[in-house]
């Protein structure tokens, strides 16, 4: 499970005792939950109207900023393309799995001096992730531009014979050239229909030049064949062939025009390669400030909202709950159980849920203890 349920309950005696209490109705006798403790240093109360505000603030910025890391994320996978398994593995936090960061949990004291008030280390997480996510549009439509050019010459280059580029494929020794009167047709025929335009291609329309044409290339379903004929008799002979189901493509040698294809899709290809590092490494690194500024929100969620509802002075104690999937609805029974004296009205809610069928209990995110979920399972696909 990649779920945690991050708490916080009053201190009792001492900030132990509320944390034994915790783990012996939770992991003792029933193994609901793992459990950690969660560090938050000393901040800087403020005043009751300021907590207030933040409070609302701090919601809208946990949901902002949980939006930009899971952007970054599913932007590495969408580069990262056929190497998807190694998603995770670039997902990391401090240089460490998302897991291993969250339950080691330490407060950046050099990123978010604790010395600031609460105002403002939420402006510096607001304005950093901010700066990310307007990079990661620049970075991503710069780099999703060059690839979208890329697929379209690429796709230019591949598919059938009716439509795709034939720069590859023909050479200036196929073609009469700078003729006053000839030129060289080039024409698609089915498979099965060899036998019958080596029949008639002379005879499609009058002077074509007899034994002209060649067969060029062929892919699965067709080949390209080359045939000379005068001019005057275009459209004659694509009339004829069009009777005959054979296909004239709209084609000019033109060597500086081919030479320039090649050599955009040559440009394009070194020019992705190049961006494609950077763009990883960034990625990286940016998911990690972001994941480390989110976890720091909910750090603060937590603060602000145990001295709204515990009072001051400040003593709770927060605590860090990885569920077992199987024993989830037993284990918030056990909490509601632990902390329903905290807040009768909460428990009120709860158990009117719990009576009434079909209602889902996770949408009732309000418990007598402070509460908020960080779900570490931020694509959209099964890596």
């Amino acid at each position: 499970m990649t779920e945690f349920w991050l708490i916080s309950a009053p201190g009792e005696k001492t900030c132990q005792q509320t944390w034994d209490k915790m783990m012996a109705a939770t992991t003792r006798t029933n193994n609901l939950s793992a459990n950690h403790k969660f560090n938050i240093p000393d901040l800087k109360v403020g005043t009751l109207d300021v907590l207030v505000g933040l409070s609302d603030e701090l919601a809208k910025l946990d949901s902002f900023v949980e939006s930009v890391v899971k952007k970054v994320a599913q932007y590495m996978a969408d580069v990262l393309e056929d190497s998807r398994d190694k998603v995770q593995e670039n997902l990391l936090a401090n240089g460490v799995d998302l897991v291993t960061y969250i339950t080691r949990f330490q407060w950046d004291m050099a990123k978010y001096p604790i010395k600031q008030s609460l105002k403002n280390i939420s402006e510096i997480i607001s304005k950093q992730v901010t700066q990310i996510d307007n990079d990661l549009k620049t970075r991503a439509s710069a780099y999703n531009n060059l690839k979208g050019n890329l697929q379209n010459l690429e796709r230019k280059n591949a598919g059938s014979l009716l439509t795709r580029s034939l720069a590859d494929i023909v050479k200036k020794d196929d073609f009469v050239l700078d003729s006053e009167y000839l030129i060289t047709l080039l024409v698609v025929v089915p498979k099965p229909a060899y036998a019958d335009w080596q029949k008639t291609y002379e005879t499609l329309a009058e002077m074509v030049v007899p034994r002209s044409s060649h067969l060029l290339f062929e892919d699965q379903d067709s080949g390209l064949f080359s045939v000379t004929l005068f001019m005057k008799a275009i459209d004659d002979f694509k009339h004829k062939a069009r009777e005959n189901k054979f296909t004239v493509r709209d084609f000019q040698y033109n060597e500086e025009e081919m030479k320039a294809d090649k050599e955009e899709m040559t440009r394009l290809s070194t020019d992705k390669k190049k961006q494609f590092g950077p763009l990883v490494r960034w990625l990286k690194v940016n998911f990690s400030e972001a994941f480390i500024a989110w976890i720091h929100i909910k750090a603060l969620r937590v603060f602000v909202e145990s001295v709204l509802r515990y009072g001051l002075p400040v003593n709770f104690q927060a605590m860090l709950l990885q569920p077992n999937k199987k024993t989830m609805k037993k284990l918030r029974e056990v909490l509601n159980d632990l902390y329903k004296h905290l807040d009768s009205s909460a428990a009120a809610i709860i158990d009117s849920a719990m009576d009434i069928p079909g209602l889902n209990l996770s949408q009732q995110e309000y418990y007598p203890y402070v509460y908020y979920k960080i779900d570490c399972n931020l694509l959209d696909f099964k890596v």
